[in-house]
């Protein structure tokens, strides 16, 4: 099943025109994605970022397609091949929205995930409860700790926290790449779930380092006032 960025059926006219628009941009290009059909090249996120369909990505080349296709969908550049410029404008942002929506789709190894279970067919599960008690009691404790931390102002324990996290996301994204590649769907779903529960703790880490943070700053300007 290929996963459309848009619910074609259910969208407007102009919205239509714009799907064609980037269709037809994107399959000028030379692509090598031998592993693809040639619909899916123009209906995927991969596509639209000139990745292969799989778990790992290049991040510095997601990047770099990011400013490319911003510059080409900018409104000015739009309004070259539309003499409307409200329309031109109007067509620039949902395109802008689309890139965005699959930039932040595929950086995430969580998301991306469950995209890649989405284009497969097999994401109907993922909001099923995680069974793996070790798991659990493993994730409430790291979540334990990080509410105390941030309690507490405790820059040492958010710093420990960090790696401890990164480390389990290395290891569910393995777990996710192997399962996908073998069709493994029930392990995918298993290691997708764990990826969204780890990605979210990270990100509570890192603005709970934020505040932290913030708050030892505010507490040494008061020393000097």
């Amino acid at each position: 099943m290929n996963h459309l960025p848009f619910e074609v059926c259910n969208l407007s006219a102009d919205k239509k025109v714009l799907i064609k628009t980037l269709k037809t941009n994107i399959k000028s290009k030379a692509y090598d994605m031998t592993d693809m059909t040639p619909e899916a090249q123009f209906d995927n996120f991969f596509a639209l970022f000139e990745q292969p369909v799989q778990f790992e990505v290049q991040q510095d080349r997601l990047d770099q397609h990011l400013r490319l296709l911003q510059k080409q969908y900018h409104p000015d550049n739009v309004a070259k091949n539309l003499a409307d410029t409200k329309q031109a404008q109007q067509h620039s942002e949902q395109a802008s929205a689309l890139i965005n929506q699959a930039y932040q789709t595929l950086s995430a190894p969580d998301s991306r995930a469950s995209y890649l279970l989405e284009m497969a067919g097999q994401a109907q599960n993922l909001e099923h409860s995680i069974a793996d008690l070790d798991f659990l009691e493993d994730a409430m404790q790291m979540r334990m700790d990080l509410d105390d931390a941030i309690i507490d102002k405790d820059r040492l324990v958010l710093q420990q926290l960090h790696p401890q996290i990164v480390e389990r996301l290395i290891k569910q994204s393995e777990r996710f790449s192997h399962a996908y590649q073998n069709k493994d769907w029930q392990t995918a779903i298993d290691a997708t779930q764990k990826l969204k529960f780890l990605v979210k703790l990270n990100a509570d880490v890192t603005t709970g380092l934020d505040e932290v943070s913030t708050a030892h700053q505010a507490d040494d300007d008061d020393l000097y006032v």
